[in-house]
């Protein structure tokens, strides 16, 4: 039975259902025909013209992104900016767009899981746990695999989330042990109250000045600032890998492949001289 892309948005739905989404957000099929078949698909963190150009190489029938192509309302598509530019190609070329943003993230398994796995955090449960049902929601917070010193910690999240040039900030005590570590894939600034309250130390991204400096000065954990980009990068082929698993149940070929490209928007980081 040949696949349609109709098929695949109801098995990524199935596990990153649009309702743990937040109301802000603009998740679902961007563009595409639900009755086209299909036969690869691409996952990708960024809907930008380099993901394009890399499916058209790849000859996709969709793509996923976990970032949204139109979070903010537009008048216009016409391809004189780069996202209208995006959606002409991918019309032009028949390839569907489905973007699964906050839902990935709330879900579980979803985004934060990924990440934490990926750091050898276990025993997780959500940082901020949804209202209507606690095993969902945003961030994780478990246990370390082994008690190690910040800087060793911090060195193992430098060696296993993909090279950026942002790299990892961090700030605290080097020497202070490492046990239980929460975690926000992408923007985690907001939960910075919550994660003082349950953990040593906090990995996420896009931390403010401000709100970083006030967390310290009360006594919060220490804290690691690593790319965007990068901190919700581990997601993609755990949910690549649950759609081929999800695509073979339902009895058909589609073959799946994850997007390597950095899309990170920083290109140097030069430290200041000694």
């Amino acid at each position: 039975m040949p696949a349609t892309v109709g098929h695949i948005i109801g098995l990524l739905e199935d596990r990153y259902p649009p309702a743990l989404a937040e109301d802000w957000d603009a998740v679902g099929l961007v563009c595409g025909d639900p009755n086209a078949t299909i036969s690869r698909v691409l996952f990708a963190v960024d809907p930008v013209r380099d993901v394009v150009d890399e499916a058209l190489v790849l000859q996709a029938d969709l793509i996923v992104t976990h970032h949204p192509l139109l979070l903010r309302g537009v008048h216009s598509v016409a391809p004189v900016t780069h996202k209208g530019t995006v959606l002409h190609t991918l019309i032009t070329h028949g390839i569907a767009l489905y973007c699964a943003h906050t839902n990935a993230d709330h879900a579980s398994p979803g985004v934060s899981d990924a990440l934490a796995d990926v750091l050898g955090i276990g025993d997780v449960v959500p940082l901020v746990p949804s209202a209507h049902d606690p095993r969902v929601g945003t961030g994780r917070v478990g246990r370390l695999d082994e008690t190690l010193t910040l800087e060793a910690f911090v060195d193992r999240v430098a060696e296993r989330l993909p090279v950026t040039h942002h790299g990892v900030r961090v700030s605290g005590d080097l020497e202070r042990l490492v046990e239980t570590v929460a975690v926000c894939g992408g923007s985690g600034d907001a939960f910075l109250d919550v994660a003082a309250q349950v953990a040593d130390v906090y990995v996420t991204s896009d931390l403010r000045h401000h709100r970083a400096q006030d967390h310290l000065v009360d006594g919060g954990c220490s804290l690691i600032d690593v790319a965007h980009w990068a901190s919700e990068w581990p997601w993609l082929p755990v949910a690549a890998g649950a759609l081929q698993h999800d695509v073979q149940v339902l009895g058909t070929t589609v073959e799946v492949h994850v997007s390597t490209i950095v899309t990170d928007p920083w290109t140097l980081h030069r430290g200041s001289p000694s």
